[in-house]
């Protein structure tokens, strides 16, 4: 199963906006074809994300928002991540961490600070766009897993 880390402005995407580059990654998530990984500090960065005043969120949408997302990923503990490239934007070196404590293969990103790091450096997962993640995801049918998997390394 293929195992991704969404950065904020991806999950607002998904729990928001509806954006049609998510909408693949939703329906895996949601029918349990994918599994996606937050922990404390991307949690903590969704919530104070929800309450800008341009998203236009009532208390209620906030609540609504940051519990279905919730209620469909993986917490991970706090812990040490391996050493990692360090990235421009410090408030995105979390989802970095994140990513290599989680052993994702994934990290789903607009970010362009991020999504400079792809192919630059060595990791043990990918950096993509939503659109690229979205493919990767309907690629094959569930069953066929490992074809995705390894089809991950060729789309950057």
């Amino acid at each position: 199963m293929l195992r991704l880390v969404l950065d904020t402005n991806v999950v607002l995407d998904l729990y928001h906006w509806a954006n049609s580059d998510a909408v693949p990654i939703m329906a895996a998530l949601e029918a349990g074809q994918i599994t996606c990984f937050a922990d404390a500090s991307t949690l903590d960065e969704l919530q104070r994300v929800l309450t800008y005043p341009q998203l236009k969120m009532t208390a209620e949408m906030r609540i609504e928002r940051y519990q279905r997302y919730c209620n469909l990923v993986q917490l991970v503990a706090a812990g040490q991540a391996p050493p990692l490239p360090r990235c421009k934007d410090r408030d995105d070196q979390k989802f970095l961490e994140l990513a290599a404590r989680c052993a994702a293969n994934i990290l789903v990103s607009k970010d362009k600070a991020l999504l400079k790091l792809r192919g630059r450096t060595m990791l043990g997962f990918q950096i993509m766009k939503p659109a690229a993640a979205s493919l990767i995801i309907g690629l094959q049918p569930a069953g066929d897993q490992a074809h995705r998997e390894s089809q991950a390394t060729l789309i950057l």
